[in-house]
């Protein structure tokens, strides 16, 4: 199988040239790696964007303005080849932190003059020598605790600058072996398949000890929380989540791919399902709503270790009425 090298630089130099650019040089970034009809998906409000200039414009350029000096502090890297792909096109995944000064309010969030701290997570997608379409969601919620405006009520499990991987090794600028790329992906499938639409019929706990380590790690957005070893796990997040969700769709994913000990996925959405009430506090809605998602992993062994994962919160609440970002940028 050939490697991944000419796609992952592509990424790092866009990577580097996007950090390096000064906010009026940004839409000329854009148009040198991303294809003209580049597909964006980003978190609400941002949501689906079909054009590098109108990405440039409407998210890198008041987010550049917004958090000056800014610089991209990057935990995990790794490329590969979705898993059920008939192109065979190459997706570069990557996560960490954009962190700046946040000196210009940004969304309605008001800046503090501090280090801030953007949570990202970004699926890329390389044809030709070109970016054609990414998925990047971020933790704005996060940033808006940051400056004082916390939207969510008291959250079930601990938020905190969530850290790399605790190996320290997820930056796969070198190629994997086709082996250890192969076994990620199989435990990753496993869980997923595990998951399925929430009726394997066992406990909970015997459930998730089937794809996951004991001591594993939940790293979750804001709003929900980390959350560590299988017992507060189920208590802290997947007991409370699937209480309050039913009727759950099938797992539909754009890109689910894997490489070394390192893999994830992303979909849009990821799944439906019904809220029947109590999820973060909030009552229940009539209809589905859709989640949109992306989902790092750590394997270790034949099991998963740790997961990082983003779920659009704001655009999950907006479909059910609730403007979280107006109503609490207003009152902050």
């Amino acid at each position: 199988m050939p490697g991944f090298q000419s796609e992952k630089q592509l990424v790092r130099d866009y990577y580097a040239a996007l950090s390096n650019a000064e906010t009026n040089a940004v839409p000329g970034v854009m148009a040198d790696y991303c294809a003209p009809d580049l597909v964006w998906r980003g978190y609400h409000p941002f949501g689906l964007l079909t054009d590098p200039d109108a990405v440039a414009a409407q998210f890198w350029q008041p987010l550049k303005t917004a958090l000056t000096a800014m610089q991209r502090r990057t935990d995990l890297f790794f490329a590969g080849r979705h898993h059920m792909s008939e192109d065979g096109a190459v997706w570069v995944a990557s996560m960490g932190h954009l962190m700046g000064l946040f000196d210009h309010p940004w969304l309605g969030i008001r800046p503090t003059r501090k280090i801030a701290m953007l949570r990202f997570g970004a699926f890329h997608k390389v044809e030709n020598g070109r970016i054609t379409e990414e998925a990047m969601y971020f933790d704005i919620p996060h940033l808006m605790v940051q400056a004082g405006q916390n939207p969510f009520p008291p959250q079930t499990a601990a938020h905190l600058v969530q850290p790399g991987p605790a190996t320290h090794g997820g930056l796969l600028f070198d190629d994997a072996p086709h082996a250890q790329s192969r076994a990620t992906l199989d435990a990753i499938n496993a869980m997923v398949g595990d998951l399925g639409e929430w009726n394997l019929g066992l406990p909970l706990e015997d459930e998730l000890r089937r794809t996951w380590h004991e001591d594993m790690i939940w790293w979750g957005p804001e709003g929900v929380g980390a959350t560590y070893t299988i017992p507060r796990y189920a208590a802290q997040h997947s007991g409370p989540f699937r209480a309050a969700f039913t009727n759950r769709s099938k797992t539909n994913h754009i890109c689910r791919t894997a490489e070394g000990h390192f893999g994830g996925f992303f979909g849009w959405p990821n799944f439906t399902a019904e809220h029947v009430g109590g999820f973060m506090g909030m009552p229940a809605t009539p209809g589905r709503v859709e989640f949109r998602v992306i989902d790092f992993y750590r394997r270790e062994g034949d099991k998963l270790a740790e997961n990082w994962i983003f779920i659009d919160l704001l655009h999950l609440w907006a479909q059910q009425g609730v403007d979280v970002l107006g109503r609490a940028t207003k009152i902050g």
